[in-house]
C-alpha cells in the first residue's frame, strides 16, 4: 500500500477553484470521510484551527494532543492522520504555492516560521482570548469563500495572509524563531531541506548537498548546527529514518526490500543503523506500531 498523495481537487467538488479550499472542520470530514480515513499526505499547505473537539493528530510518527484553540500546519509531503475521540469543530483551509506566492511575488510561504523548516513544531496552542480573536478571521474568510462577490480571490489571499501573519507572531512569542527567520542562513536551510528531500536515498553524506549548494562541508555543518542545533548527517538520517517508518508502516514489503529501497548495501546494515537512531529494531518498530 502506498500513501496517496492528496491534491486540492479532490476536494472540489463544489468549487471551480482550483487552488484553494475552505471548509468549517465537521463539514469536511463529512464530505471527505473516503479520502481522510487514513494516512495520507498533501501536495498543498494546509493550516487548521479547532474550535471544539478532542483527540490526536499524526504527523510522520509524532503525535499531538487535538483540543479546542490547537492550529495545526502542513506543508506538502507531510505524511498525517487523525483520530478523534470527541466530534471536532473548526475551519480548514488548504492551498497551493502558486495561490500564496503570484500574489505576494516578495514574501514565500517559507517566510512564515510554521513553514520555514519541517524542524519547526506542525502546532500552536493560542489563548482563549485569542482563539476568540482567529476564529472571526476563519470565520470570515469561510464566508468570503462562499459568495461570489467582486474580487473574491483578492480578498481570500488578503485574509490568509492576515492569518498567517497573526500566526506568526503568536508562533514567535518567547522564542527565537524570528531570528532564525530573518537570518541569512534560511534560505540555505530552505534548499538543503528540499535537496535532502529528492536525494537521500542515494547520497548519505553531507559533502553531495554542500557541492549542490556550492558551499563548503564545513560551511554547511555551521549554518545546520546554528539555525537547527543538528549536524548535516543528523538531517539527512533523520530523513531516511522517516522515510523507513513510512514504508515500514503504509507498505507491505519486507524488511529486506525497504533496506533495498534506501540503498542500504544489506539488511543487517540498515538494521544496526535504524535501531542506532530510534532504539529499536525495524522488526520491533514495526510490531509496536501496529500493537
Amino acid at each position: 500500500m502506498k500513501i496517496p498523495i492528496l491534491n486540492i481537487s479532490q476536494f472540489k467538488k463544489h468549487s471551480h477553484h482550483n487552488d484553494v479550499y475552505i471548509n468549517t472542520f465537521s463539514n469536511h470530514i463529512k464530505r471527505n470521510k473516503n479520502l481522510i480515513n487514513k494516512p495520507h499526505s498533501h501536495n498543498f499547505y494546509l493550516c487548521v484551527l479547532f474550535t471544539k473537539g478532542t483527540g490526536t493528530h499524526e504527523i510522520d510518527f509524532n503525535s499531538y494532543t487535538i483540543t479546542p484553540g490547537k492550529i495545526f500546519f502542513l506543508k506538502p509531503g507531510q505524511t498525517h492522520f487523525w483520530k478523534f475521540e470527541t466530534p471536532p469543530e473548526g475551519y480548514i483551509f488548504f492551498h497551493s504555492q502558486e495561490f500564496y506566492e503570484l500574489a505576494f511575488l516578495e514574501h514565500t510561504l517559507q517566510a512564515f516560521p510554521f513553514y520555514y523548516s519541517y524542524q519547526n513544531p506542525p502546532v500552536l496552542d493560542t489563548t482563549e482570548e485569542k482563539a476568540e480573536d482567529l476564529q472571526r478571521l476563519f470565520k470570515n474568510l469561510h464566508s468570503e469563500y462562499l459568495q461570489n462577490n467582486v474580487l473574491r480571490e483578492l480578498k481570500i489571499v488578503n485574509l490568509i495572509n492576515h492569518i498567517y501573519i497573526d500566526l506568526t507572531r503568536m508562533y514567535i512569542l518567547d522564542t527565537d524563531f524570528e531570528e532564525v527567520k530573518f537570518n541569512s542562513y534560511s534560505r540555505i536551510i530552505e534548499s538543503l531541506e528540499t535537496l535532502v528531500n529528492i536525494h537521500f536515498q542515494e547520497e548519505k553524506f553531507p559533502k553531495f548537498y554542500a557541492d549542490k549548494l556550492n558551499i563548503s562541508t564545513k560551511h554547511l555543518n555551521r549554518v545546520v548546527k546554528k539555525t537547527i542545533n543538528k549536524t548535516t548527517s543528523q538531517l539527512i538520517a533523520e530523513r531516511t529514518i522517516l522515510e523507513a517508518k513510512r514504508l515500514m508502516v503504509h507498505s507491505q514489503d519486507s524488511l529486506t526490500t525497504i533496506s533495498h529501497t534506501l540503498n542500504f548495501s544489506d539488511y543487517a546494515y540498515f538494521s544496526k543503523f535504524f535501531k542506532s537512531k530510534t532504539g529499536l529494531t525495524p522488526l520491533n518498530f514495526r510490531k509496536k506500531y501496529f500493537d
